[in-house]
């Protein structure tokens, strides 16, 4: 009997629903439980054949076991390594590269130096940044976050130049993105499952958070949720996640993908609601039970996204668009809410949906912004 393992944090409801629904579902074949951890040594398998993980991007000693059970050949859900390497600016410019509408967004220095560094440590950074370009690049209002965080925190409204200088002096060695404000008439978030099931959510991102997906007004078209489905199926395909959610705010009628590095995305049933709830239940621990079974022992059983095996290949990133099609598996299960159909390749965005040209470079520093036309307050 193969064993299935969920690791956790804080969370409640979505491990113990999966756990009791992967035991349903799995007969005398599979068997779910916690993951129980008393000792990781090096190149020691930790007896499951798939680990769904929830909490890694919070322990790092949850991290390094999970590439160490990887090694061993434990299919972990979500692939340690990329999603190690991974971040939301990247996410960005892979978008762009893949023709999927995302903000016009720049990368923006960290106001202090690292730790450990000087004046010197940066050597090939211009002094000061071109601060004008930047900002007409993204315009205002605008929002300034981390490039590599979630959950809403340290994310800042800005108005304009001086507002950004003052919100930028309160980031300390954080590295942030500054993006264009994409002002929607629908908003969206989307799970992902396996790269193949979807589920389409309304979702009102100004609501307090336990209303975020009381939607009354319903969906403006099938076409539009037909191309929310297929960016969702492309960018997780692309990015190679197991399970992720992706956000989109809808500006005359086109999908800007807003957030799509969620790879241990909100499941809890008090805020996601119960119909949510049920199939991202259901979803996961269908999928994992899938992964167990393709699980072989002693092997590399992760997902890999076709940027990875892209890059591997050594071919330029657009000539493996059509493959994105044929590694999608044939049927996508939905329910309410959300399309019915084969997943295909969306078509190519136009030159009007698409962002602007790319965001000039910008890198970190206090010394930077010091040097800027406006002064951040000490």
């Amino acid at each position: 009997m193969k064993k299935i393992g969920i690791l956790f944090g804080m969370e409640r409801s979505f491990p113990e629903a999966f756990v009791n629904r992967v035991n349903e579902l799995g007969g005398k074949e599979f068997k779910a439980e916690f993951v129980s951890i008393d000792k990781i040594f090096q190149a020691e398998p930790l007896d499951y054949a798939v680990i769904v993980d929830r909490i890694s991007q919070d322990v790092p000693f949850y991290r390094a076991a999970m590439k160490n059970a990887a090694i061993t050949g434990t299919a972990v859900i979500n692939n340690p390594f990329w999603w190690s390497a991974d971040e939301k600016f990247f996410n960005n410019a892979l978008a762009i590269k893949i023709g999927v509408p995302v903000p016009k967004t720049a990368l923006i220095p960290s106001y202090e130096q690292p730790t450990d560094t000087t004046d010197a440590s940066f050597s090939n950074l211009a002094f000061p940044l071109d601060w004008e370009a930047i900002f007409e690049y993204t315009g205002f209002p605008a929002y300034m976050k981390p490039f590599d965080g979630g959950g809403w925190k340290e994310v800042y409204k800005l108005h304009d130049k001086e507002d950004f200088f003052d919100k930028h002096s309160q980031t300390k060695q954080t590295v942030m993105m500054l993006q264009e404000e994409i002002v929607f008439d629908e908003y969206f978030r989307c799970y992902c499952i396996g790269g193949k099931y979807v589920r389409i959510m309304q979702y009102e991102p100004r609501n307090p958070f336990h209303l975020r997906y009381q939607v009354s007004t319903p969906p403006s078209s099938k076409a539009l949720l037909d191309t929310i489905h297929d960016y969702v199926i492309k960018l997780n395909q692309y990015l190679g996640y197991d399970f992720n959610t992706v956000e989109f705010a809808i500006r005359d009628g086109v999908p800007y993908a807003i957030d799509f590095c969620n790879p241990a995305p909100d499941a809890e049933v008090t805020s996601v609601g119960q119909e949510n709830f049920d199939w991202v239940v259901e979803h996961s621990a269908k999928y994992a039970i899938e992964r167990a079974r393709e699980q072989a022992d002693g092997q590399d059983n992760l997902t890999w996204g076709e940027y990875v095996k892209t890059s591997a290949s050594g071919l330029p990133l657009v000539a493996s668009r059509a493959g994105v099609k044929a590694a999608v598996k044939p049927a996508v299960k939905t329910e309410k809410g959300v399309i019915k159909k084969k997943p295909t390749a969306p078509k190519a965005v136009t030159e009007k949906a698409a962002p602007a040209k790319k965001a000039a470079t910008a890198k970190p520093v206090a010394k930077a912004v010091k040097k800027a036309p406006a002064k951040p307050k000490k």
